[in-house]
């Protein structure tokens, strides 16, 4: 199926394409539109327009860019745009002349055909200084008779053969598309994520918004609020992941965390049970900051760990959630096994919707088979993997080393996950022997200087004393009774005597032992 580009321009005019609140906006500038058109002339592929067809209209639409959206009969379907928004409104923008856009700065539609020059694109943006009758020509008159006379009045013969072939070749372009036809949400669910791999991704929470808004209810305004609430408690990024809001959202509700499952959802049900997501996700970021040391949501080795939780401690109205300890025992190991298992790392809901299954029977009666999945935790653990902070095994390390409330090497000092303002108490991860003192040696390691087990946690200002020195040297600049503080950091006795392998080989036993104390 395929659009003329006159057959375009009149739907949109007429007010039967129209664009879903839920897409981003127009952002083309004037030499991605002239790049398109070009395309076009020289009929090169630029993609399929995917379009919804309901007869359903949503609560909220947005312009075609800078043109407001046009009055339409009630009785005709309505042909939303999935995907395909920015070239839809150049052709619109380009090509018709009944309208003027809304806009204070130049026209970036104002596109112009260079009559003289072969170059790779003949189509660009003119100034109208720089406007010369004899050089470039307007698109905008291609499909208006009576403009298109009058612009090529007076010009010579061959500049309007020219002129006249271009005219036909954009009335025989052809705007292919496919319809969705359904009033059914999940179905638009499913297109809407595909789409959303191969290109730019949509914004599922204005699709969501669209579906749930009443006059005394915007999800937009309630996850700001959320935010807000969440900031004081280094959560407040949560607000902006608006993909994991929605998953939290959908398990809540469905128990599914599903793109599927979310679009079958109706307004009421989020307006009605908003308060039991909430709830939810507080009740979480508490179990995380007083079980497991998570201070902020970065601190996760995966953030859809947050999703199966928050079902968990959702809960109605302002009641407490009783937590027994039974229950905070197999939370606690499911965490851990896995952020070991890097569990959710493969991207889909389907671990997550197994492990909602069993929380949720944890939650009713504390018989579940929430975390019975096998875990080989291996020294390759801590000797192979390099310490990266984006990555999930050094984020689970990182977490490792928080549960036992490490102290800073020479000033002694608690360390945490929490931010601080003063920059000498900063915490940062350092190298035990530094990398400098390891270069020197010039010894064949059989550990990488960065390996998991070379790091431990440190505030800034003990690191620079540390310097890049052997750890023979910058014990002396340690307190008389560092065992603790070595004990702490999971570190062995063998750390002062500059043999890199044998503390490596040491310190692995004590982080593996430590580990598995918390995934058996």
């Amino acid at each position: 199926m395929s659009y003329s580009i006159r057959e375009v321009t009149t739907k949109i005019i007429d007010g039967n394409i129209r664009i879903p609140a839920f897409q981003r906006g127009f952002v083309w500038d004037s030499e991605e539109i002239s790049f398109f058109i070009d395309s076009l002339f020289k009929g090169y592929p630029f993609g399929v327009i995917q379009l919804w067809r309901t007869k359903e209209a949503l609560v909220s639409e947005k312009k075609f860019g800078p043109f407001e959206l046009f009055e339409r009969e009630e009785e005709y379907p309505i042909d939303y745009v999935l995907d395909g928004q920015q070239r839809l409104t150049s052709i619109l923008g380009v090509f018709q002349t009944e309208i003027e856009p809304n806009i204070n700065e130049s026209n970036p539609f104002k596109i112009y055909f260079d009559i003289t020059d072969m170059q790779e694109s003949q189509f660009l943006y003119i100034n109208e200084e720089d406007y010369d009758k004899l050089k470039y020509f307007p698109i905008n008159v291609l499909f208006d008779s009576k403009k298109y006379r009058k612009a090529t009045l007076g010009l010579p013969e061959q500049i309007v053969e020219k002129i006249d072939k271009l005219q036909t070749r954009f009335q025989e372009v052809r705007i292919p598309y496919q319809i969705l036809e359904t009033n059914e949400k999940d179905k638009v669910a499913i297109v809407f994520e595909r789409i959303n791999r191969k290109g730019q991704p949509l914004d599922t929470l204005q699709l969501l918004s669209a579906w749930t808004w009443s006059d005394d209810f915007d999800l937009k305004n309630k996850f700001e609020e959320l935010k807000d609430e969440l900031a004081p408690y280094g959560f407040n990024d949560l607000g902006e992941n608006i993909n994991l809001l929605l998953k939290i959202i959908s398990a809540v509700l469905t128990e599914d965390a599903s793109a599927e499952s979310l679009m079958k959802i109706n307004g009421s049900q989020v307006r009605t049970r908003f308060l039991e997501i909430t709830n939810g996700i507080k009740g979480t970021i508490d179990f995380l900051r007083n079980n497991l040391h998570v201070e902020k949501i970065e601190n996760l080795p995966s953030e859809n760990l947050l999703v199966p939780l928050a079902s968990f401690f959702s809960i109605q109205d302002n009641r407490q959630f009783q937590l027994s300890d039974n229950q905070r025992q197999i939370l606690i190991r499911w965490f851990w096994k896995s952020s070991f298992a890097k569990r959710y790392s493969g991207g889909t809901t389907r671990q997550v919707n197994t492990d909602i299954k069993e929380i949720l029977n944890l939650k009713k009666s504390n018989n579940s088979n929430l975390g019975n999945f096998s875990v080989k935790l291996e020294d390759s653990f801590f000797t192979q993997n390099i310490f990266q902070l984006g990555s999930v095994y050094t984020k689970t390390f990182i977490l490792l080393l928080a549960q036992n409330e490490p102290k800073s090497f020479i000033s002694g000092l608690k360390l945490t996950l929490k931010n601080v303002l003063v920059d000498y108490n900063r915490n940062q991860f350092h190298h035990i022997y530094p990398k400098k003192f390891l270069k020197n040696t010039n010894h064949n390691y059989k550990f990488s200087d960065s390996c998991l087990a070379n790091f431990c946690f440190l505030n800034t200002t003990d690191n620079n004393q540390l310097g890049g020195n052997a750890p023979s040297i910058y014990k002396q600049k340690m307190p008389s009774d560092y065992d603790e503080i070595l004990a702490s950091a999971y570190c062995p006795g063998n750390i002062f005597l500059d043999d890199y392998n044998n503390f490596i080989s040491a310190r692995v036993k004590i982080l593996k032992n430590a580990a598995e104390k918390l995934i058996i």
